[in-house]
């Protein structure tokens, strides 16, 4: 039975979307009392500068659209971040000084761009930038003289299609990218480049139908060797190699099942910190590269997220933890057992919320699917919202969701699937939905619903659909694909016609699409319009609700908007929001995410009553 709709200032649920959580931070290698963070103690996350033996967090940004992600350079002299407008994710890399000061444009002499992070060598004498502009991706090296003056940019490389990175050597000698003119899908290959010369004197692949991802070179001076994964096993497992001699080391550790990530590699260079992904569940372990042996760690319950753990100071780990009650914050975990020794950086209050539970359910080809389930007080059937990630190439793990909540708080089921495009549970999983998105995706989706059926869980006419960016588009896709399963759709920063948005998206996004299909709209039309909802706009049947930002790059207004005028002509029920800012704005602002949620529940509200109009 749904309680009454609580849209008061001291609603529970409003309180978890406003307390501070931490969702990114960084430590200046060479001066590591120094650090980075993204804070939303103002209610809108900014950057700040982190003094790192006491905690003190100084606010360095103040944007009314917020400031989520940046980059510390290895001195801590300059803290990094995109200067775009209003969030639309295209602009100029800026620094400004540690202590505070005047913003100084990097790249004065380039044209507006999409980049959100600069990279550098550990030395601080080299800064790498790849930025998306007309002609494809674009290298650059930028060079760091000691009291931290700039260089020039120096095109090193330029490519249509896409790449990600760079990493760089120590020295700056050496930068690698990841590649897909290899695959011309979303497979990578790794390049290597010499930064004085621009000369690519390198290349890893593994073949066709596999991936390789860098992560980080050698701490120690004069070490090339790059510390990066391979798929090559059907899974992620590290590796090492070295672009100059091509020398190449595989990790043995057969004893351990499902992806292995590496995470950072310690400054004396001895040990590799890597995560092990059990369905949606991180183990973290210890690698010594002299004894070989491994070492589980005894890390605290909940998950890392996005931002993965890293070594900080004296050997200590640091790491950005969650769970599915309690906000990002960040620990200090011992060096050698893993075992919690601090909170580096506290998140705020909130009330006590309903903890997540693991599922497993099978899909219509017989793959077990995980996913994540909350329900409230009582007896079900309940109402029930189905939500999917955003990605694709991401993972669901215990995280703070105060929309989960928000929803349970209210009497709703509450289930978040991993579907069929998802990490970390191996290449045929993940790769599984390349060429024809939006098909497995929804498969895995029908399962879930009716897995909920089965358990008792989910009222069969009170299934409601949400997700935010890709699962945005899954809820579209979905509502138009299986129109009579659904009693509504609730769409966030959404696709709706991927050939339309790859006329107006970032060129950053346009290889990725590309990636994905395996050709551009021209060359996969019928590709791109199998999996566009706006195809499917005459067979739709439940409501939707759609919120969209205005100044998005990544799913821009258009498409939305021809996608509106369809199901209107046809007299479908549709209702779109928008809102000002760009695609990470929708989460960087606690009073937009309230305001969001609270417009799901009335639409939610409504349906259930039947007064929608």
């Amino acid at each position: 039975m749904l309680e009454e709709l609580q849209l008061d200032d001291a609603a529970p649920w409003k309180k978890r979307y406003r307390a501070d959580a931490i969702t990114y931070t960084a430590i200046a290698a060479q001066a590591p009392t120094r650090g980075l963070a993204s804070s939303k103690r103002t209610g809108v996350y900014q950057l700040y500068t982190w003094n790192v033996p006491s905690g003190e967090l100084t606010q360095i940004t103040d944007r009314p659209d917020g400031k989520m992600f940046g980059s510390i350079d290895p001195q801590g002299r300059h803290i990094y971040y995109l200067d775009d407008k209003q969030g639309d994710e295209i602009g100029h890399i800026v620094r400004v000084p540690f202590e505070g000061g005047e913003k100084e444009d990097v790249t004065p002499e380039l044209p507006p761009y999409p980049a959100q992070f600069v990279r550098f060598s550990a030395s601080g004498n080299m800064l790498g930038l790849n930025v998306g502009s007309p002609e494809g991706m674009q290298l650059y090296a930028i060079d760091m003289d000691p009291d931290g003056t700039l260089g020039a940019p120096r095109l090193l490389h330029q490519s249509k299609p896409m790449t990600q990175g760079p990493v760089l050597s120590h020295g700056g000698e050496l930068a690698v990218l990841a590649s897909t003119a290899r695959s011309g899908s979303h497979q990578f290959s790794l390049l290597a480049f010499d930064m004085a010369s621009g000369e690519q004197i390198a290349e890893l692949w593994d073949g066709e139908g596999t991936s390789l991802a860098p992560v980080c070179f050698s701490p120690v001076p004069g070490d090339m060797r790059l510390l990066a994964t391979s798929n090559q096993t059907g899974v992620e497992r590290p590796l090492l190699w070295n672009p100059r001699t091509g020398e190449r080391v595989d990790f043995p550790l057969e004893t351990l099942q499902g992806p292995v990530e590496p995470l950072d590699w310690s400054q004396d260079g001895r040990r590799i910190l890597f995560r092990n992904f059990k369905q949606a569940v991180e183990h973290f372990y210890l690698y010594d590269l002299e004894t070989h042996v491994v070492t589980k760690l005894n890390s605290p319950r909940g998950s890392s997220g996005h931002f993965a753990a890293y070594f900080g100071p004296g050997g200590d780990i640091f790491m950005p933890l969650e769970t599915s009650t309690q906000p990002a914050h960040v620990v200090v975990l011992d060096g050698q057992t893993g075992v919690q020794k601090d909170v580096a950086l506290a998140a705020g209050e909130v009330p006590p919320g309903h903890p997540w539970r693991s599922v497993t359910f099978t899909s219509s080809d017989g793959e077990e699917i995980q996913g994540w389930l909350a329900v409230p007080e009582g007896e079900g059937p309940f109402p029930t919202i189905l939500e999917t990630h955003g990605g694709p190439s991401s993972v669901e793990l215990e995280t703070f969701s105060p929309s989960s909540q928000a929803w349970v708080d209210h009497g709703f089921a509450y289930l978040t699937i991993n579907y069929r495009g998802s990490t970390t549970f191996g290449r045929e999983f993940q790769e599984k939905i390349n060429g024809q998105l939006g098909y497995w995706e929804v498969e895995d989706m029908v399962a879930a619903r009716q897995w909920l059926i089965d358990e008792g869980l989910a009222a069969p006419d009170q299934v409601f659909l949400t997700g935010w960016s890709y699962g945005g588009y899954l809820t579209l896709q979905a509502l138009g694909t299986k129109p009579d399963l659904w009693a509504g759709g609730m769409s966030g920063i959404a696709i709706a016609d991927w050939a339309v948005m790859y006329e107006y998206q970032a060129e950053t996004l346009r290889g990725y699409q590309v990636a994905l299909f395996g050709g551009t709209p021209d060359e996969k039309p019928e590709a791109h319009a199998s999996s566009s909802p706006i195809t499917y706009v005459e067979d739709v049947q439940a409501p939707v609700l759609i919120i969209q930002g205005r100044s998005d790059t990544r799913t821009p207004p258009r498409p939305i908007e021809l996608y509106e005028e369809r199901m209107r002509a046809l007299g479908k029920p549709i209702q779109v929001h928008w809102f000002d800012t760009g695609h990470v704005g929708s989460f960087s602002d606690a009073e937009e995410g309230i305001r969001h949620q609270e417009i799901m529940l009335r639409f939610t509200y409504r349906l259930l009553a039947g007064d929608f109009d």
